[in-house]
């Protein structure tokens, strides 16, 4: 009952009123990305979501397209702009996905939406991930975010799947709200990222 109906009224109504209330931030920060990205504020991404339907992700743009000799972008870190760092320690970027939400794409609360081309790599407990709404936030990223293994990772995800409730979504908005503040679990600027899921798999079984 609360996940079919009362999860994505709320939903919506929250990021609504969210997305009014943070308004002169994001203004700022399009004209911020603007100038510093010559034009180029939004980045889209085509990422999967319940029952594996694939959607646009939207997020705000930290990394510029700085490519090596071959062509070949640069790493993650090395693209990162001085003020994506700012933008991705406070999770600003993550911004733009109250659209998503008021959208029904995603919810507030979820699973975390990844790429189409990690779909052949889930073991069949994984798959279960994609059977709820993805989230801007989930019981992975307070659990660790970018500095936990891929295999917590998505056994969180399938937990959340087994345990949504609003108690679950309520602590899960707290424990948010206390990570962010505190800029916890946020790969430093420095040092990679998470390998892609795909990478990962791949390696592992050579």
């Amino acid at each position: 009952m609360y996940a079919r109906f009362f999860k994505p009224v709320m939903d919506v109504a929250f990021c609504i009123l969210l997305l009014i209330l943070a308004l002169p931030l994001i203004l700022g920060l399009v004209m911020l990305l603007a100038i510093s990205n010559n034009g180029e504020v939004f980045f889209v991404q085509s990422r999967v979501g319940k029952n594996l339907r694939v959607f646009n992700l939207y997020k705000f743009k930290t990394m510029n397209e700085r490519r090596d000799e071959r062509g070949d972008l640069l790493s993650d870190e090395k693209r990162l702009t001085k003020l994506g760092k700012l933008i991705r320690r406070s999770s600003l970027d993550e911004l733009p996905q109250l659209i998503n939400v008021i959208k029904q794409d995603m919810s507030l609360i979820g699973p975390r939406p990844l790429l189409p081309e990690y779909l052949p790599y889930y073991n069949e407990i994984q798959k279960n991930r994609h059977a709820v709404l993805p989230g801007i936030t989930g019981l992975a990223q307070v659990n660790g975010r970018n500095l936990t293994t891929w295999e917590r990772r998505l056994e969180l995800d399938v937990e959340y799947c087994r345990k949504i409730s609003f108690a679950v979504d309520f602590q899960i908005l707290i424990l948010t709200v206390i990570k962010v503040l505190k800029s916890e679990g946020v790969s430093p600027a420095d040092q990679p990222t998470m390998p892609k899921f795909s990478d990962y798999i791949k390696q592992k079984v050579k």
